[in-house]
């Protein structure tokens, strides 16, 4: 990350900033001066941050999210980059207390209300996987209620956060929100999760070849600290994903939106 140590100071929101590339990030931005909001569940872990101001949360949870939200935006009136971190991996399918399937709540649910409901951020960085083309929307089935398997949990996720750039910046085009789709590729992360053997074996295999942390967020800094003009973009690490790639179909985009805001309304929000 280059930015300078002259540069006015930021004030950047993280989710799931307690761990893995989120806490690299949310550390550097601390030790630039930055003032760092950090969402997650373990304080002991926030700890580990000083200087940083710790918000406790269940991001899986509707209204958790909308409690954060109003805490920020009372708090922080201009939030110059929000950080779409969290993310945890189910081998065996959990539903929220809530009712919505874990990792839909977690890693696509969470971020549509963050995005949407955060004070017009200067840009929205979702770290997540655009592009990938085993990703898709399970139309019939978003809880997957039948067959559910935690790799296609995250894929669903990864090609609903594709979506949600799409829409996002067509809904806020004339907004100063930029908002950025990245994929860091294989980054020696802590892959938080619960998992079953075989996909333990391949994670562990994951954290010996892939990038160190600090190499992997390398790209959502050069976001932060250079947001392109853009409504919106996408990176696989620092190259450019065009838009016009199926992931990004603007028709698909907005049916996912309103099918959202139907759950959002069944569950009383």
């Amino acid at each position: 990350m280059n930015g300078s140590a002259n540069a006015p100071a930021k004030t950047i929101v993280i989710t799931g900033g307690t761990d893995g590339m989120g806490r690299e990030l949310a550390r550097i931005h601390l030790d630039r001066g930055d003032t760092v909001v950090v969402v997650g569940r373990d304080a002991a872990k926030a700890a580990g941050l000083p200087g940083a101001e710790f918000i406790a949360a269940d991001l899986s949870l509707v209204s958790e999210n909308l409690r954060v939200l109003e805490q920020i935006n009372a708090r922080y009136p201009v939030v110059d980059a929000l950080v779409l971190c969290a993310r945890y991996f189910r081998s065996t399918r959990f539903v929220t207390a809530e009712g919505v399937e874990g990792t839909f709540a977690l890693e696509y649910l969470s971020r549509f209300l963050l995005g949407h409901g955060l004070n017009e951020p200067g840009v929205i960085v979702n770290v997540s996987g655009p592009g990938v083309p085993m990703g898709r929307i399970h139309w019939d089935d978003l809880m997957l209620e039948r067959g559910y398997e935690g790799v296609a949990a995250q894929m669903q996720a990864g090609r609903a956060n594709d979506l949600l750039g799409v829409d996002y910046a067509a809904r806020h085009a004339a907004r100063r929100t930029s908002y950025v789709l990245i994929n860091p590729g294989p980054v020696a992360t802590s892959f938080a999760g619960e998992y079953d053997a075989a996909t333990a074996a391949h994670v562990a295999d994951l954290k010996r070849h892939g990038r160190p942390v600090r190499d992997g967020v390398e790209p959502i800094g050069a976001r932060i600290d250079a947001p392109p003009t853009a409504p919106l973009t996408a990176f696989a690490r620092f190259a450019p994903i065009g838009l016009d790639d199926p992931s990004f179909d603007p028709d698909a985009a907005g049916r996912l939106h309103d099918l959202t805001r139907r759950l959002l309304h069944r569950l009383g929000h």
